[in-house]
């Protein structure tokens, strides 16, 4: 699964400390849908916003947003975005909205702002899937995870986000956490915050519940914050006391992963579901199982209650919503889906479900009147084992369900499941889950052509070019869209002439770095408003005095610059103009904050996480010169009468064209002159290397000759017997006709004018 890059603790290694990463995301057109399953739902009533009704969706392309439902329909209202992985679950608590997510933070939100992340929470060690809070204790949140961590949190208290430490003190933490030590457990309602001298609460930790041993899936509270359950992959429910984190009971029945929990307002009733396929009541007073409800035919996923708790509503692996009465243990199917269930939210007479698909739907539910739906037929009794629902399914008694089509579809757009990186390093093509192939331009964050319902393999083999361009990027879609990270110095070793760009009024020899402009395309609204704000921040913001502050004090050579080069510094390029209407958003790992997101039109100027090489990269042209030569030896070909012109190895860039080895050919066979005398059109021999600088090859524009598209070369350049096209570089005859980790040997031969 996929990892949030973090600086970590180098303490004790040998080993460089990576730079951190810099991420963009590509963002749809249609910047007001998700791109991703839905994993989480949270709704907030009229009587407490005080405005409208508010449903908020969390998703797998690692946003939240905001949905006001007015007279049966629902329009956007806010996007929610710091989260840099998946968002798994969300809750409103008072009149914050609170997430957690698979970058293992929790962050607060204000329910009514316009998205802007008011506090993070940094104490998990790995992906955070579940949260619980009391519904009248408005300042209490609970946490769980895959690092099988309970984590109950005062909102109150936990005035600024927790930070990692990052020195040898973070091995040293308890339950296996990478935190801050957690020095003592309070009572949830006192502070427990050791305020510094400015009033911030740095010290502040949560209390910890430990018992766990592996992976929690779901948690539950009561309403007044006095009683939490829990459950995960060891099959159990534990039943806690929140205001200590001490253990009150274990209680055991599933034979699988318990995947949901709900408690009564009064903490004396519990339901699970698990991946057992089986839902369980738990009578807590009398610590057993008192019923058990075999409705579905696969995981169970999810639960939800009428406010009675006398009938449930329960969602998963099958696809399928069924309510049951808890008493007398009929079932209905309400309604089946297309895709897995993840989460259901009971509103008044309507169940809004969220699936793997990117759109919620909404279901007629009767939540009020729930024994309506039982009088239109179809209901059943829901056995006591597991196997007796398959067993029915098998036998063709399934049943059908109350209603065939949903009331309301908030729509989402189609996730992105497969993609492949082409050979020129600046074209991706894609595949959604309707069916769709697209083209898309990563380096201004567009689609270039839309393709429709094709084959993608038919597709990537048509747009095949031989060509080898570096790998200046890596890439994955695990939000539902395209991520791009750029890591230091890799991403600056693939250069293009600009030529190729079609830059207008660029000279035939002048390279345009792909990372360097890309970056100066996403960075430019970042860069202008720190220009007006005047802003003289740190280039990485990193405050802790150590490890990166030292790096960024290390000399960096600053890229060649040509004149050409010069001309075009302060211009945007239009091949790396982004998208202001849908612009992308960019990733970092952030510094004692955590990593965050946010759209390159939000950027401020003052944001000072952003890692130094791409701020140095940005705002002085400088980055790491990475090796952009090609070795190479020129000889005459088999058989030809021509001379061999060249001793030792030749070195040349390995974007060179091969039309320019052949002009160099023919001014050193035919012309029979020397070179213009200027420096950087010289042929010289490297008298300590032994090898020939090849530097005129890459000016051959200045040695009068007319462009090779106008007049053939009068030699042919040749590799393994192999005439090469002129439009070919140095490193795609390396790549696809050379095939040798040895040097290149290119070879050339007279031959008739026309």
């Amino acid at each position: 699964m996929h990892r949030v890059g973090s600086a970590g603790n180098t303490a004790g290694s040998s080993r460089p400390r990576k730079e951190k990463r810099f991420t963009y995301v590509l963002n749809d057109a249609d910047n007001k849908k998700h791109c991703a399953g839905i994993n989480c739902l949270a709704y907030l009533n009229a009587s407490t916003s005080g405005t409208s009704d508010y449903l908020f969706t969390g998703s797998r392309d690692g946003t939240l947003k905001r949905w006001e439902s007015k007279n049966r329909d629902a329009s956007f209202s806010a996007t929610f975005e710091s989260h840099v992985d998946w968002v798994n679950d969300a809750i409103i608590v008072g009149q914050n909205l609170v997430s957690c997510s698979s970058d293992t933070t929790l962050k607060v939100w204000n329910c009514l702002s316009d998205g802007a992340c008011t506090r993070t929470l940094r104490q998990h060690s790995d992906y955070v899937i579940c949260l619980a809070a009391a519904e009248k204790n408005t300042n209490i949140v609970a946490s769980g995870g895959l690092g099988g961590e309970v984590f109950i949190w005062d909102l109150d208290a936990a005035l600024t986000p927790v930070a990692k430490s990052i020195d040898a003190k973070e091995d040293e933490a308890p339950n296996g956490n990478s935190g801050p030590a957690l020095t003592t457990l309070c009572n949830v309602n006192s502070s427990c915050n050791i305020a510094s001298a400015n009033g911030q609460s740095h010290g502040y930790s949560p209390i910890v519940a430990k018992g766990h041993k592996d992976s929690v899936y779901a948690l539950a509270m009561n309403d007044t914050g006095t009683l939490l359950v829990s459950g995960g992959t060891e099959k159990v429910v534990r039943v806690w006391d929140p205001r200590t984190g001490s253990k009150n009971m274990k209680l055991r029945g599933h034979t699988d992963n318990i995947r949901t929990l709900l408690l009564d307002s009064t903490g004396r009733y519990c339901l699970s579901g698990s991946s057992d396929s089986m839902i369980r009541l738990w009578d807590l007073g009398q610590q057993r199982c008192v019923h058990s409800y075999a409705v579905h035919t696969d995981s169970v996923w999810t639960l939800a209650s009428t406010p009675s708790f006398a009938h449930v509503y329960s969602g998963g692996r099958d696809q399928s919503v069924y309510l049951t009465d808890l008493f007398t243990r009929e079932s209905v199917l309400l309604c089946t889906n297309e895709h897995p269930i993840l989460q259901l939210s009971l509103q008044d007479d309507m169940i809004w479900v969220a699936t793997t698909d990117s759109s919620v739907y909404g279901w007629k539910a009767e939540g009020h009147t729930p024994q309506k739906l039982f009088e239109k037929g179809g209901s059943f009794l829901a056995g006591n084992l597991s196997f007796s629902r398959a067993r029915a399914s098998l036998e063709g008694s399934a049943p059908v369900p109350v209603s065939k089509e949903p009331s309301l579809i908030i729509p989402g757009v189609p996730a992105i499941i497969q993609h492949e990186i082409l050979n020129n390093r600046r074209h991706v093509l894609t595949k959604d889950t309707a069916g769709s192939v697209k083209l898309w331009e990563i380096t201004r964050g567009a689609v270039v052509e839309d393709f429709g319902k094709v084959s993608f393999e038919d597709k990537k083999k048509e747009l095949f070019e031989m060509v080898s361009i570096p790998a200046w990027f890596t890439m994955d879609a695990r939000l539902g869209c395209l991520s791009v990270h750029l890591d230091t110095p890799q991403c600056f070793s693939a250069e293009i002439y600009a030529f190729d760009l079609n830059v207008a009024g660029a000279q035939e020899d002048l390279k345009i770095n792909l990372a360097q402009e890309t970056l100066r395309g996403l960075l430019v609204h970042w860069s202008k408003r720190k220009q007006r704000s005047g802003s003289h921040s740190l280039s990485n913001g990193d405050t802790s005095a150590g490890k990166d502050v030292s790096l960024r004090n290390l000399p960096h050579p600053r890229s060649d610059v040509d004149d050409g080069a010069e001309k075009h510094a302060n211009q945007m390029l239009p091949s790396f103009e982004f998208s202001t209407v849908s612009p992308p958003s960019v990733i970092t790992e952030g510094s004692s904050g955590g990593p965050w997101r946010k759209r390159t039109t939000d950027l401020n100027g003052t944001e000072g996480d952003l890692p130094w090489w791409c701020v140095d990269c940005v705002e002085h042209n400088r980055f790491p010169k990475e090796n952009t030569k090609c070795g190479f030896y020129l000889h005459p070909a088999e058989g030809s009468p021509a001379p061999n012109i060249t001793q030792g190895k030749l070195s040349a860039p390995r974007i060179l064209r091969i039309h320019k080895v052949a002009h160099y050919v023919v001014e050193k066979l035919v012309l029979d002159k020397p070179l213009d005398g200027n420096a950087d059109s010289t042929f010289t021999m490297g008298l300590n290397s032994g090898q020939s600088q090849f530097s005129a090859l890459d000016s051959s524009s200045r040695l009068g000759l007319k462009p090779w598209q106008k007049q053939k070369p009068s030699v042919e350049i040749l590799c393994n017997n192999q005439v090469l096209s002129p439009e070919m570089s140095l490193a795609t005859v390396r790549t696809y006709i050379w095939k040798k980790p040895e040097d290149l040997i290119l070879n050339y031969r007279m031959v008739q004018s026309r």
